[in-house]
């Protein structure tokens, strides 16, 4: 038996089937994983992400602090709410983790981890602030529940008290409000609109309910993922991990480095990988035929080192197979994928492959 979220029964109530998703019993679907991928994309969803960590960082140096740990610069947040993807990174560069960090006041944020990560990343944050005038602490007493969707934030708004309504709807996306007993963000992992709604886990089943009569479907770890690989998103353990840099993994874009005088950790061997033009590059593919692109699949370039496939399975809303990958430095737009002994054409794109419900290839 896995970790359980608080609303691990509810789930089972609504007859999910339950998975082990990072040590955590995590519903994969509702009855079809399909269905659940084409409500978020045209109406609304509802996902249980409370197995995710939150950590606060508070004190006189947290910002310093953030500064050191993180690859991107919380320096850029001025604004209450503000929020900053980022990778956290090893001293060679590798990514530990990605999150997200908000920006609550000058000496307090609010950062959220990965859940397969929770333990690793807790240990090496705890090992980082020890020379900081910051303290963390772990918010186990919270849940999170993601509502997703065109139509997610309108209908959840039903549900937020009315003193907060207008500045719930008001919120800019990758902006995050304390309202009561709960946080909201206008954030997601679906390439959808929406909120991730973090709340005591007393009030989450509750909470959870209410969606789903309001008409927010419930959703499951299956669509998630169809969800995220059409918006050309990065799952931690596929696409990056500590032997990765966010060079070679589609998030240099996440890399601060302005200042130069910020030396935040693994910065020195990223910025020798920067100045290599032959290292691998990420990239979409979609395949030109019929069949299925999987996760590890070989890609093979003409005159060039294989690729690999890092992420890969079909997509609903463009119904064909595509996939994200690592493939070797160049310029060519076309390579073929090893499926099951035969070479398959693919294409290579642009990322995202969908974004708000419309293609983009």
């Amino acid at each position: 038996m896995g970790k359980r979220t608080p609303l691990y029964q509810s789930h089972v109530d609504a007859g999910a089937k339950i998975v082990d998703f990072g040590g955590w019993d995590m519903p994969l679907h509702y009855g079809s994983q399909l269905e659940e991928h084409h409500v978020v994309r045209q109406h609304a969803g509802a996902f249980d992400v409370s197995h995710m960590t939150v950590v606060d960082v508070t004190g006189d140096e947290a910002a310093d602090f953030l500064q050191k740990l993180l690859a991107n610069d919380v320096g850029k947040l001025k604004d209450e709410g503000k929020a900053l993807y980022s990778c956290m990174l090893n001293n060679d560069g590798g990514v530990i983790d990605d999150l997200i960090t908000y920006y609550l006041d000058p000496d307090r944020f609010r950062v959220v981890v990965n859940a397969a990560t929770r333990d690793k990343d807790l240990a090496w944050i705890n090992g980082e602030v020890a020379s900081f005038d910051a303290e963390i602490d772990e918010c186990s007493d919270l849940a999170m529940i993601a509502v997703q969707g065109p139509k997610a934030r309108e209908i959840a708004a039903t549900l937020i008290d009315d003193e907060w309504r207008e500045a719930a709807l008001a919120l800019k996306p990758f902006y995050g409000l304390e309202a009561g007993d709960l946080f909201i963000a206008r954030t997601g992992y679906t390439g959808e609109d929406g909120w991730e709604i973090m709340l005591p886990a007393a009030m989450a089943a509750s909470f959870w309910q209410r969606c789903i009569d309001a008409g927010i479907s419930p959703c499951g770890l299956g669509a998630r993922d169809t969800l995220r690989l059409e918006a050309g998103m990065s799952l931690y353990g596929s696409d990056m991990d500590e032997s990765i840099s966010p060079l070679e993994a589609g998030l240099g874009w996440t890399i601060a480095w302005d200042p130069e005088s910020r030396d935040f950790t693994g910065r020195g061997p990223l910025t020798e990988m920067r100045a290599n033009k032959s290292r691998r590059k990420f990239a979409g593919l979609l395949l030109e035929g019929k069949g299925v692109l999987r996760d590890h699949m070989r890609v093979v370039v003409d005159g060039l080192p294989d690729g690999e496939i890092t992420s890969g399975g079909f997509s609903p809303t463009l119904q064909r197979s595509i996939a994200m990958a690592r493939l070797p430095a160049g310029n060519y737009d076309r390579a073929k994928v090893d499926v099951r002994g035969r070479l398959l054409d693919v294409r290579v794109v642009k990322m995202p492959f969908v974004r708000n419900g419309k293609s983009q290839i």
